[in-house]
């Protein structure tokens, strides 16, 4: 336990649950979660003892047609939702495009989308190119994330947002925004790829009206993992998708030729829900059972402000990127470096992980499931050796991979 932190639950219990490498100290949980212990066993499950034997009767049998909403309601509870509000599918740009063009429905009199230029690029286009097939003077708005209070007015249909930057790790504050947004007749869109398993969220407090994140990240259910989506329940029987898929349907096995979008969060649905992956996914939710949000964050918090005071100290050159108040940031600390590509990848070759964003980001996470004080003084020992050695100015560390 760090010096000063009051932290209740023992993360001893969470760590040992992650099958991770002995030696490397892992901080990219922010961008990949590590591999969940139990996952195997719940994968070979479902291959050996349920689509082996049973083949197509799993869908009945095993209850695979549930799973979306039986893993949604595993996830409620992380984001502050109410059970029955959060259903599982797709990808995260796919559920970003669900849920804003159903906000823009809502508000059919409006034509305006802001955003901020810390979004997610994803988010982004996904909204672009909606807005410009809507035409009409449909418009995407982007200000500076300290401009989004200030552009809120009666001409904006959605306030659509990323909590938690994805460069910096910059928070905006959810409760007062989509207060801002409610008084002048905004609908709200948050993405929660940053903040979901990384702090408390209040959905339903807040009155947010939409909600999408993935589960790939903090929640640890692998590379691809299926994302969620929110929907809050006053306004749910409300909504009509635009991607009217047939397991949205109210009766998808009915096989009629006219959509009738089924009741409740199940109308968000699109398609057949990956089996294989949501059973992973749910396997990894495990490891959440009996922690505390509230104690996550803490030590978060405790972990990132030792890194920050640790590479200050012994490293220089480098500039806090993420707010300096641990209040505004999320689970996540980026400094920038002249140099960031290549000395982030002597990090990962010297057994420490993190990534780089462009154009000069170097980027750690802090997920208390599985770090610890050691893992963090260790890595800055790291860092400092590479910098003050220069060994990162070599070669195969300027060399430009696929994904950074």
């Amino acid at each position: 336990m760090l010096s000063g932190a009051r932290i209740l639950f023992e993360f001893s219990t969470t760590r040992a649950q992650f099958a991770l490498p002995s030696d490397l100290v892992y901080l990219d949980g922010n961008s990949l979660g590590p591999l969940p212990r139990n996952a195997e066993a719940r994968l070979q499950q479902t291959l050996n003892a349920e689509w082996g034997p049973m083949l197509i009767r799993g869908w009945n049998d095993a209850g695979w047609m549930g799973l979306p909403e039986r893993v949604g309601d595993r996830i409620a509870p992380l984001i502050g939702a109410l059970p029955g509000t959060v259903t599982m599918g797709d990808t995260l740009s796919l559920k970003l495009f669900q849920a804003l063009s159903a906000a823009l429905e809502l508000r059919p009199d409006r034509r305006v989308v802001l955003s901020d230029s810390g979004n997610f690029p994803s988010d982004l286009y996904m909204a672009d190119a909606l807005l410009k097939r809507l035409g009409g003077g449909a418009e995407l708005r982007i200000v500076e994330p300290e401009q989004v209070a200030d552009a809120l007015d009666d001409s904006v249909a959605v306030l659509m947002l990323t909590e938690v930057d994805f460069r910096t790790g910059r928070r905006h504050d959810m409760r007062a925004l989509t207060a801002a947004a409610r008084g002048c007749g905004a609908v709200t869109v948050w993405d929660l790829a940053h903040s979901a398993g990384a702090f408390p969220i209040a959905l339903d407090a807040c009155g947010a009206d939409f909600a999408v994140g993935c589960t790939y990240k903090y929640l640890n259910g692998g590379p691809g993992a299926p994302a969620f989506i929110y929907v809050n329940p006053a306004i749910i029987d409300q909504v009509t998708p635009l991607l009217a898929g047939w397991l949205g349907h109210a009766s998808p096995f009915d096989f009629s030729r006219d959509y009738e979008p089924a009741p409740g969060i199940g109308r968000m649905r699109v398609g057949t829900p990956a089996v294989l992956a949501l059973q992973v996914l749910d396997a990894a939710l495990d490891i959440w059972d009996g922690v505390p949000l509230a104690d996550v964050q803490a030590q978060s918090i405790a972990l990132s402000e030792l890194f920050i005071r640790e590479v200050e100290a012994r490293c220089p050159d480098l500039t806090l990127g993420s707010p300096r108040d641990p209040r505004q940031r999320g689970s996540q600390v980026s400094f920038h470096c002249e140099h960031g590509y290549p000395v982030m990848q002597a990090l990962i070759a010297n057994g420490v992980i993190g990534d780089f964003r462009a154009p000069d980001g170097m980027r750690f996470g802090f997920t208390p499931l599985y770090l610890s004080e050691q893992d963090v003084r260790k890595s800055v020992d790291v860092l400092a050796q590479i910098l003050s050695s220069r060994s990162w100015d070599q070669p195969r560390f300027h060399a430009r991979a696929r994904v950074t």
